[in-house]
């Protein structure tokens, strides 16, 4: 398994999709359907049952809705300061948390009902770790598991 951690993830892990090339510079890593694998990882983290880390947020904010600090922050009634002190410290307030998962899925699957998310997202609150495994299928990629581990 490759464990992906671009834009800082830590619990992103990867069964497949991925190759491996030596370069003159060193190993370099190529990825099928980049985009798809975006998508797949920011709707995994919309939908975790557990809260986001500040690095989840800005991965969702960053390659999910492509949007800066700033123009989040307006979007939410906060300077872009403030949106980049609850990345930093990862204490998103709930209130900003949850409407930022709920914007990438509307985003992203505008016909989900937003009660499914609410229901996936709202059930746990413990903040265990969870690792986030994905692969690549015919139809693109998806999520293999989502387990929780006590590591951080």
């Amino acid at each position: 398994m490759y464990h992906y951690t671009d834009g800082g993830l830590r619990n992103v892990w990867l069964r497949n999709g991925f190759e491996i090339h030596d370069t003159d510079y060193g190993k370099a890593v190529a990825f099928v359907d980049g985009d798809g694998l975006i998508r797949a990882i920011c709707l995994a983290l919309a939908c975790k049952a557990s809260r986001l880390t500040g690095g989840e947020f800005r991965y969702l904010r960053a390659s999910g809705l492509l949007m800066t600090q700033p123009a989040l922050g307006k979007l939410l009634g906060v300077d872009g300061q403030t949106v980049a002190r609850w990345e930093k410290s990862g204490r998103v307030p709930r209130w900003a948390e949850k409407l930022v998962r709920l914007l990438y899925v509307a985003h992203a699957d505008g016909d989900e009902p937003i009660r499914a998310v609410l229901a996936r997202m709202g059930g746990d609150e413990q903040t265990a770790a969870q690792s986030i495994i994905l692969e690549t299928t015919r139809k693109g990629w998806r999520v293999a598991s989502s387990k929780l581990s006590n590591a951080a």
